[in-house]
C-alpha cells in the first residue's frame, strides 16, 4: 500500500527526491516531528534530515563492550560507515571538501561529555568544522543545493566542477565534523554560503518505511518520521530520466 501521514516540514513545497543510499536506514532529526529539524535554522539546517546505517537486526553496531557505556568506539564498528552515499539528484557540484577526520564514535555518556565542551571549538572553524567532508551539488532545474554532510574521509569520488547524475556513487559515509557516530547528514538550501543560507524543504520518494509497532509501508513520497526505519524500493540508479 501507498501511504503519506506525515506532516508536511512547511508551507513551502517540498522538493522531492530519491534517497541517496541503499539499504536500511534509522531516521533522526525528521522535519516530520519538529522544524526547525536541528533545533536551529542556522548553515542551512532548517529541514535537514540525518540517517544511520542499520543491519537486518535494526543495530547501527554489531556489538556492544565495555567501550560502549565507558569510553569512545572506532567508526568502523558502525554498520553505517563506509557505505556508498550516491547522488538523489543530477547536477554541478560545486562545493566538494575532504581531508576532515574521522573521529570516534560515542554512545557512552562519559565520553559525550567531553565531546559537548569541544564545540564551540567547532563552531569557531566555520562551516568545515561542522560539516566534516561534504559535497555539495546544484542540483539541476535551479531546484537548490544539496548538501550531504558528515562523509568518510578519503572517500570523496567527486570534484568542485564536475557534472554528476542521479544515483553516482559521491563518497562514503562517515564520521566527520559534528557528528558522535557514523552517519549521513542531509539538507537542501538555498544558496551554496552556509553561514546565510536558508533551508528548503526537501521530502524522499519510493520507500518503505518501518515504524515502531506499525507494519511496512511503501511511500511514493513524503518525509519518513523519526525513529523510522527506511529503505529505497528502487535503486536509486534506475530513476535516472
Amino acid at each position: 500500500m501507498v501511504g503519506d501521514g506525515s506532516p508536511r516540514a512547511g508551507t513551502r513545497t517540498a522538493t522531492v527526491l530519491p534517497l541517496p543510499f541503499r539499504g536500511l536506514w534509522l531516521v533522526q532529526n525528521s522535519p516530520s516531528r519538529r522544524v526547525p529539524s536541528h533545533g536551529t535554522n542556522l548553515m542551512g539546517e532548517r529541514y535537514a534530515i540525518d540517517f544511520v546505517g542499520v543491519d537486518d537486526r535494526l543495530r547501527s553496531a554489531g556489538m556492544r563492550d565495555w567501550r560502549t557505556y565507558l569510553a569512545t568506539e572506532p567508526p568502523e564498528r558502525f554498520v553505517g560507515f563506509g557505505r556508498e552515499v550516491l547522488a538523489p539528484a543530477g547536477g554541478v557540484v560545486v562545493a566538494a571538501h575532504d581531508g576532515e577526520p574521522d573521529h570516534a564514535a560515542r554512545r557512552s555518556q562519559l565520553a559525550l561529555l567531553p565531546y559537548a565542551l569541544g564545540q564551540a571549538a567547532r563552531l569557531r572553524r566555520g562551516p568545515d568544522g561542522i560539516a566534516g567532508n561534504h559535497v555539495i551539488i546544484a542540483v539541476d532545474g535551479e531546484t537548490g543545493f544539496l548538501a550531504l554532510v558528515h562523509l568518510r574521509a578519503g572517500s570523496l569520488r567527486v570534484a568542485a566542477g564536475q557534472k554528476v547524475a542521479t544515483g553516482e556513487q559521491l563518497a562514503e559515509c562517515g564520521n566527520s565534523g559534528n557528528s558522535t557516530q557514523p552517519h549521513l547528514h542531509v539538507q537542501l538550501m538555498d544558496s551554496l554560503d552556509f553561514p546565510v543560507a536558508r533551508g528548503i524543504p526537501l521530502e524522499f520518494s519510493y520507500f518503505r518505511e518501518w515504524r515502531r509497532g506499525r507494519p511496512p509501508l511503501e511511500r511514493s513520497s513524503g518525509l519518513p518520521a523519526e525513529r523510522s526505519v527506511v529503505e529505497p524500493l528502487h535503486p536509486v540508479a534506475q530513476l535516472s530520466p
